[in-house]
């Protein structure tokens, strides 16, 4: 029986239940962080690289990925995702050894948050939608930020009354009894079950013919498969900005904390600060995943990287004038609008390189972008500990800010093919010519 809405949505759903679980599941590690320690006095450094190494397996599977995902779609490799972190979560709790949280937490839960998590998703959701890509991106992709502010505050109540062993637990119960069965309703995309993007009825004998969205017919009639997306100055140029975007996004998440704390903020100043940043960011992935299907994904990756340089400019601001001011415009710059990149992370990518092995160049682009994600927090202490300070480290941040922006204005995929709100613009071009 057909459903009373598009299809499509309900993979919205999916995605947003999954990724409000699947990403805050790893996230807790930072909550089980000081009980564990607390329990075997091990080094920061080595119970932290648990999770560190889980960033360094992300980007080694992160390719592998993308090739499951092109042969054998979203639900073997989310399937393949909530074993890996359910059954990370479920026997990290058997916990004696540093080796076993590596393994648990750092390969298990690592490996499975690259399907669940943002790169996995971005692998089908854009494929459900064309003209409304952003919104439906922006609108999944929230569901991190609910789950954060949800998840989480359970999950530090149950380290509180139970210990991290059965809060660790539950999360892993949680992971496979919620996210195994909904994620059976997946598909790669609408064409699989005989729908069109966005819902659209297919056109009669007698119906318009749909306009197109293509601006390089060459370009796009190309079939890309990953060697001869290497060859392509956009690849490299997609993978730069990508790179320099998730620097900047966790150079600021890991260090902004100890920052605030050092120019004199109280703990629950600090703490606040990093809680109201992702709640900015839910409204703020939204809107702006919704805005670039107006005015084109390069504008909106400008934009939020232009809130983390503003960002990163108002904490060198807070070494000399620790003033609340500052640290909303902070909050607002980094959540509001630096969060923005999420809505619009995946269609850049399938706009330039749409075809049967998209999944395989999307993966190994995050490769790139996952590397950024571990060099951002690495290099901004290492400029603090050779300097003393964070003020080099956040001008670096400004400068990788611009550098992100400029790297996907030349990838251009505005070049490649038209967002619905510029449809009218390549029309008259059409007339015209």
């Amino acid at each position: 029986m057909p459903l009373p809405f598009f299809y499509g949505w309900l993979i919205v759903v999916v995605t947003f239940v999954t990724m409000a679980i699947g990403v805050n599941a790893r996230t807790a590690f930072s909550l089980f962080f000081p009980p564990i320690i607390g329990e075997f006095g091990w080094d920061r450094g080595v119970t932290a690289g648990a999770f560190s190494f889980g960033f360094v397996v992300s980007g080694a599977v992160s390719p592998l990925i993308g090739r499951m995902m092109d042969r054998f779609g979203p639900r073997g490799v989310m399937q393949l995702g909530v074993a890996l972190m359910g059954g990370g979560l479920l026997l990290a709790p058997l916990t004696t050894q540093p080796w076993h949280l590596y393994l648990t937490i750092g390969v298990l839960v690592g490996a499975g948050s690259v399907c669940l998590g943002y790169s996995g998703q971005s692998l089908f959701l854009p494929n459900w939608f064309i003209r409304r890509r952003g919104l439906a991106m922006g609108l999944a992709f929230a569901g991190v930020g609910i789950g954060s502010v949800t998840l989480l505050p359970w999950v530090q109540h149950m380290i509180e009354q139970t210990g991290w062993r059965t809060a660790c637990t539950a999360m892993g119960i949680l992971v496979l009894v919620v996210l195994a069965p909904i994620n059976l309703l997946l598909r790669k995309r609408p064409e699989d079950i005989g729908l069109l993007p966005d819902g659209d009825a297919a056109p009669s004998a007698t119906s318009a013919a749909p306009r197109s969205n293509v601006v390089d017919p060459v370009w796009v009639n190309t079939d890309w498969t990953l060697r001869r997306a290497l060859r392509t100055a956009r690849f490299w140029w997609i993978s730069l900005g990508y790179f320099c975007g998730l620097y900047i996004w966790y150079a600021v998440q890991v260090h902004q904390t100890k920052f605030l704390l050092d120019v004199g903020f109280s703990a629950n100043v600090a703490v606040w600060a990093l809680g109201v940043v992702s709640l900015l960011g839910i409204p703020g992935q939204i809107w702006l995943g919704h805005l670039s299907d107006r005015i084109g994904r390069e504008w909106i990756w400008a934009i939020s990287c232009a809130g983390f340089a503003i960002c990163y400019a108002a904490l060198i601001a807070l070494k000399f004038a620790p003033v609340l001011p500052l640290v909303y415009l902070m909050i607002f710059t980094q959540g509001a609008l630096g969060y923005g990149l999420t809505s619009i992370i995946g269609a850049v990518v399938l706009e330039i390189f749409q075809g049967n092995q998209y999944g395989s160049i999307f993966g190994t682009i995050m490769l790139a972008a996952l590397a950024g994600g571990a060099a951002g927090p690495w290099a901004t202490g290492l400029l603090y500990d050779l300097s003393g300070s964070y003020t080099s480290a956040f001008a670096i941040g400004i400068a990788v800010s611009i550098l992100s922006a400029v790297a996907i204005w030349r990838a251009s995929p505005r070049k490649v093919r038209a967002v619905a709100g510029q449809m009218h613009k390549r029309q008259i071009k059409s007339e015209a010519g």
